[in-house]
């Protein structure tokens, strides 16, 4: 056990290093995969391309840039064509890699309020009861930090130095530490607007912090204060010798006036909750105890010297070490400290396990006690109550951030456990790294579900016709001018013929050539009854026709003009009308995109839950549309898969997944004017609520409904590991693992060192 002491004494002395690992190397050998994607656009090629610098452009085979919009604008009226590329930059970091894209239109089924709806019932049905229920942790580590007691003081202290490595950006960069010394702005209510403006940065804004921090921030923030709780002189574990279920039971009766089978139910009503609490994290527990041998091996077989060295191997690494020393140094460094971890948990098993074994409670010992499996536990859930009624109010309320194990070390740690622990070389991180806190701006994001989807599915329909009934009818009057144009000229055209006819018969008659009536054409039919002769008749022939084809020949002027002027108008109406056709009112593209399914769960009593899910959200790619063009006021800077010159808009989103498997940007590949899927592809870019490939080109987006199909295809990389560890977090990642680490190795040198010290004292 000497050794034992010594080995977990110079691990905690030991900082955990909180800088940034070197950067990969031999990074040619790594898969490469998508960590950004940007649209370009415009009239020309140069335009589209203007803002993709130092981007990939999806090309085909020959290396040819492919226009993802494939003159699918539209015709006379609309707003042209625009050529539409995608960039994407790629990089061999796992934690970096886009997981997803997926595309939504404009008249899509999602909603902003639906999402803002669910985000104010979870405030109110989760984030806000629990800081009721955690107010009294926080009140307890306030009280302590402030003790005359040296016990409770060194861990308040211990918890402060530990949460002030954690930083508000809304305080300024305050650390935690010292803003929960104060009241919550929460919890000051009303008074809060009393304070100064300028002093208002010195209370943080807790309900901000429970909904946006990054997860591992808030559970550390949470366990810390919970370790920071109890404000009693003594022990948790102190208090439970002397409580049993008879003393609760008679006490109850005793304040409440109660017969002993009230007192019972009133007991039960005081301490279930707590018990159930407990008995979750109870077999957990109980199976540590169990694996003590194995664990006093474990300690027992860690070098300390390897990991002293493996620490100064990676601290003394420069950017003109060698990549075969960086490889190794960091694949040592990882070893050691996977070790140092199972090493301080197996350590902190034993030390609790031989503190236990020599107390003595109920008809065995505490160790006989906390090694019941829960299933005996559940059968009489009462022997659990004076477990419940030996923890503060602070410590119940976080409960469910510390384990049975660390509230063992809490009640076996001594002011010494706590002393010459500085934080001074680890790293701060804000709370709020790795997150994305526009998911969190009002307005910003946008729910989508199944049942979204299927409505905007079923009210989807064809684009009503371009004309309108007023354009229409002045097709018609145009068609019935050109009509009378037409028979007026072909009338006049046959009179004048007739005319011409006659002039010439007459010109024969006179020269004494026989002419039989008969032989006039209908002039016949136009002699004057009281013509004496030939001449007379003919006279007044020619004279009919003539008149008629004068009249027809104005009237088909009249028509002609009627006909140009309707045919101008017709000409104006038809443009403006598709002009109004083509000029979409488009609505602003959310920036992100989240399905409910995603961000959603239930809890044990059947109630819907919203999860703290950073990687369910997708995020809108952008695009290089400046403030000149038309589309800018609308749409900003995301991107329309259409060029803003569709039906609708087509948004493409992204997003970065923690334990979806990654895109391989080697494997993106077009298909124009081809709809079968590739031989070893299984999905593409696609709507949301689908797998498959989707058509960018679909004629419900846009107006040209003979234009190829493009349909974008992917593989994933399902070999490459989850990012989980760390993904939240960069550079201060390991800040945040010293912090753990090193709240950890403070209680288990006290624990080792106090297991010991009573081992010896019994002996």
């Amino acid at each position: 056990m000497k050794r034992l002491i010594m080995i977990i004494t110079a691990l905690v002395m030991t900082v955990l290093i909180a800088a940034t690992l070197p950067a990969q190397v031999f990074a040619d050998s790594l898969p490469e995969y998508i960590s950004e994607v940007r649209i370009g656009m415009g009239k020309k090629a140069e335009d589209a391309k203007s803002e993709l610098d130092g981007y990939k452009i999806l090309s085909d085979a020959k290396g040819n840039p492919i226009d993802l919009n494939q003159k699918a604008g539209g015709g006379w009226g609309s707003k042209g064509e625009k050529i539409v590329y995608l960039g994407y930059k790629t990089t061999t970091d796992r934690k970096d890699a886009i997981s997803d894209l997926a595309l939504m239109n404009m008249k899509g089924g999602y909603s902003v309020q639906d999402y803002e709806v669910i985000m104010e019932t979870q405030m109110k049905s989760q984030i806000i009861p629990f800081v009721d229920n955690f107010k009294s942790a926080l009140e307890e580590y306030r009280e302590n930090y402030n003790s005359d007691n040296p016990l409770n003081k060194a861990r308040a202290q211990y918890a402060h130095d530990a949460l002030n490595m954690l930083t508000d950006d809304d305080s300024y960069g305050k650390g935690l530490g010292d803003l929960l010394l104060n009241k919550t702005r929460y919890e000051l209510g009303d008074e809060f607007n009393d304070i100064p403006p300028q002093e208002r940065s010195n209370y943080a804004d807790i309900l901000t912090i429970l909904a946006q921090s990054n997860g591992k921030a808030t559970l550390i923030m949470e366990n810390l204060i919970t370790r920071a709780a109890d404000t009693h002189e003594d022990s948790w574990l102190d208090r439970l010798s002397d409580v049993t279920y008879d003393k609760l039971v008679d006490a109850v009766a005793e304040s409440e006036g109660l017969l002993p089978t009230d007192a019972k139910a009133e007991t039960a009503k005081l301490y279930d909750d707590g018990a159930k609490k407990l008995l979750k994290l109870w077999d957990a527990f109980s199976e540590e105890l169990s694996s003590y041998d194995e664990a006093y091996k474990t300690a027992n077989k860690f070098d300390s010297d390897a990991y002293e060295e493996a620490v100064d191997n990676l601290e003394g690494l420069t950017d003109d070490s060698a990549p075969e020393e960086m490889v190794e140094a960091v694949e040592e460094f990882a070893k050691q400290q996977a070790n140092s971890a199972e090493f301080i948990q197996s350590a902190e098993i034993v030390a609790i396990h031989d503190y236990l074994k020599d107390i003595e409670y109920g008809d065995g010992t505490l160790l006989d006690f906390f090694s019941t499996p829960a299933s005996e536990i559940e059968e009489d859930i009462t022997v659990l109550y004076p477990v419940v009624a030996s923890l503060s109010e602070g410590q119940l309320a976080g409960l469910e951030f510390v384990s049975l194990r660390e509230l063992f070390a809490i009640a076996l740690t001594d002011e010494d456990g706590y002393a010459d622990k500085s934080f001074e070389d680890n790293e701060k991180v804000s709370i709020y790294d790795g997150v994305d806190r526009g998911i969190y701006a009002k307005g910003g994001v946008a729910l989508t579900s199944d049942a979204l989807r299927a409505d905007a599915m079923s009210r989807e329909s064809e684009d009503g016709g371009a004309i309108s009934p007023l354009t229409i009818t002045m097709y018609v009057l145009s068609g019935l001018a050109a009509a009378g144009l037409i028979a007026s000229a072909v009338i006049g055209l046959a009179a004048k013929f007739k005319s011409n006819m006659l002039m010439a018969l007459n010109n024969v008659y006179q020269r004494g050539g026989q002419i039989d009536l008969a032989s006039f054409p209908t002039v016949v039919q136009n002699l004057n009854a009281n013509a004496s002769n030939v001449n007379e008749a003919i006279e007044a022939g020619n004279k009919a026709l003539l008149s008629r084809s004068s009249f027809c020949g104005k009237l088909a002027l009249g028509f002609g003009v009627a006909m140009v002027i309707l045919a101008g108008i017709s000409t104006y109406l038809t443009y403006k009308d598709l002009v109004a056709h083509y000029k979409v009112e488009f609505t602003p593209i959310p920036n992100y995109m989240v399905d409910e399914k995603d961000i959603t769960a239930f809890d044990e009593n059947g109630e819907k839950i919203v999860l703290k899910n950073q990687a369910a959200y997708y995020k809108a790619v952008q695009c290089n549309r400046t403030y000149k063009d038309e589309m800018y006021n609308v749409l900003g800077e995301t991107a329309d898969l259409n060029g803003d010159v569709g039906k609708q808009w087509l948004a493409l989103y992204a997003q970065k997944s923690d334990v979806e498997a990654p895109i391989l940007a080697s494997s993106l590949v077009v298909r124009v004017g081809d709809t079968n899927i590739p031989a070893g592809y299984k999905t593409g870019i696609h709507m949301f609520g689908a797998s498959t490939a989707f058509n960018l080109n679909n004629e419900l987006y846009d107006w040209n409904a003979s234009a190829p199909s493009v349909m974008i295809y992917f593989k994933t990389d399902s070999a490459a590991k989850p990012a989980t560890t760390g993904s939240n977090f960069t550079a201060g990642n390991l800040a945040l693992t010293g912090i753990a680490g090193l709240a950890v190795g403070a209680v288990v040198t006290a624990l080792a060192s106090k297991a010991v010290g009573k081992k010896r004292k019994t002996a």
